[in-house]
């Protein structure tokens, strides 16, 4: 580890495995409950199969990787949906759903500072909670970002139909741009923008953040562009009545607004690829959900002021339809266009980053095959895994029509989301003198309120997206228990 890697006084550099266990749990039930020691985990970090990933990234590339993550189509359509609910209360529902977002990204920030190790929230449980748990949340994290990545695809290729029919009066045909079951034979745009950022990935994660910072600020320029062309047709009218719908309304935007809020981890992915992760993954997670926030408080303050809250029921083009109308022209809602093309790119790439990461931590671990940990001497990228997973995600999103599956993601994200606000509660108790770069405030209150809160979040999502996640989670424990749990290298270091 370089000087800005782990704390010294971790002492990494003389950490042995521990020797077998005597008496007490042992069998099955001690190995669903082993866990590898923080002092494991850091000492592990950035080493693969035959190379290492390397530490390039700052704070702000690990900034820009969250927002990338979480500022997709989420505020280019989701207006449409919350309005109709809180009217222009819906400024409120996204600080509520912010603020709802706050409480499990303190955690995180604690967490990663603590653990700076790829593999985010699986690795947190790994060190906390038992191999099991983490095993689980692993999988979770598998179908989270691997469903999520085919599902952005999807939109990109929409979006795209959009920007060429607005300028060049031409539409990709619906048998080359959809899936079997939806119109067509196989979805080509979506297979392509996977590829495009599998390009992107197997370059290193320098050059890789540094094609998602440029992608971030376009994203933010459209949506800054968007705020400066409506704030011309604000009239103050359509701000009241402000609440009319009262505060059930708000709150049930501010529970469909929430998700679009799901991203900001990515930069929890990047621990072991962080120039000073102690310092600055907390910060990046902060910073991001703070840019996000003011973001969609300032977007949806501008659009509300623009058009009749009445008048967003069923729009999901809503900002593109108030450029507009505000100006008479199509020209500006091109421009938008353009940047939801690039938005959505840049969550196909911070994405599918993530996964690649958290499959490269379970591989090192021995429960997924050991191709997945294998890095490139030359980039420092591990370029088979890259390959794996953007093929199958790729192909996932071109010819299989995902429907309500792409909900999936948010059951993942949210049951990750409770386990790291349980496994700081844990850390804090069993190892309450380990250095800490981010303390979250009032622990263990605040993470158990992030608890209830995903909770909360996971009892209001849909009775087919709990079929999936059930069928995905016997999927996962069917082969851990065939593959995984024999071949975990905790296992083999003591026999």
């Amino acid at each position: 580890m370089s000087d800005t890697g782990a704390p010294p006084d971790l002492g990494t550099s003389s950490y042995s495995p521990p020797p077998p266990p005597r008496g007490g749990k042992t069998g099955t039930l001690g190995a669903l409950m082993r866990r590898k020691p923080v002092e494991r985990l850091v000492a592990d970090a950035g080493h693969g199969e035959g190379g290492s990933l390397r530490r390039s990234l700052g704070m702000w590339q690990l900034t820009m990787i969250s927002i990338g993550a979480t500022l997709g189509t989420g505020i280019f359509v989701v207006l449409g949906e919350a309005v109709p609910d809180a009217g222009p209360a819906v400024v409120i529902s996204f600080v509520i759903a912010g603020i709802t977002a706050l409480f499990s990204a303190l955690s995180y920030a604690e967490l990663a500072g603590t653990i700076p190790v790829s593999g985010s929230s699986y690795s947190y449980a790994y060190a906390t909670l038992g191999e099991l748990v983490a095993w689980v949340c692993g999988w979770c994290l598998i179908l989270e970002y691997g469903v999520s990545v085919a599902a952005v695809a999807v939109g990109w290729g929409q979006y795209l139909n959009e920007l060429l029919s607005g300028t060049v009066g031409l539409t990709i045909p619906d048998v080359i741009a959809a899936p079997p079951g939806d119109g067509g034979i196989f979805n080509l745009p979506a297979l392509l923008v996977v590829l495009l950022a599998m390009v992107f990935l197997l370059g290193g994660a320098k050059e890789s953040a540094r094609a998602n910072a440029i992608m971030v600020a376009v994203k933010i320029a459209a949506l800054l562009l968007f705020c400066g062309v409506a704030f011309q047709g604000i009239r103050a009218g359509n701000y009241a009545p402000f609440m009319p719908l009262g505060m059930a309304g708000v709150s049930a935007a501010g529970a469909t607004l929430f998700f679009s809020y799901i991203g900001f981890d990515a930069a929890s992915t990047a621990g072991e690829e962080a120039k000073n992760p102690q310092r600055d993954l907390p910060r990046a997670i902060m910073l991001s959900l703070v840019i996000v926030t003011a973001l969609y408080c300032l977007v949806a303050a501008v659009a509300v002021g623009a058009l009749p809250w009445k008048k967003f029921s069923g729009t999901e083009a809503a900002l593109a339809g108030i450029m507009k109308n505000v100006t008479g022209q199509n020209f500006w809602a091109v421009l938008l266009a353009l940047g939801a093309v690039v938005a959505i790119a840049s969550v196909v790439l911070t994405v599918l980053y993530g996964q690649t990461r958290i499959l490269f931590a379970m591989s090192r671990d021995g429960l997924v095959p050991k191709v997945f940990s294998k890095v490139h001497p030359k980039t420092g990228a591990p370029r088979a895994n890259t390959v794996i997973v953007s093929l199958f995600c790729g192909i996932l999103a071109a010819a299989v029509p995902l429907g309500q599956l792409a909900d999936a993601t948010s059951i993942g994200t949210l049951f990750a989301f409770a386990l790291v606000n349980v496994a700081v509660i844990v850390l804090r108790k069993t190892r309450p003198d380990m250095p800490r770069t981010f303390r979250t405030p009032l622990s263990p209150l605040f993470p158990a309120i992030g608890f209830v809160l995903c909770l909360w979040m996971m009892g209001s999502l849909d009775l087919i997206t709990w079929v999936v996640f059930g069928v995905w989670m016997v999927a996962g424990l069917v082969f851990y228990f065939a593959y995984g749990m024999r071949r975990s290298r905790l296992a083999t270091d003591q026999k």
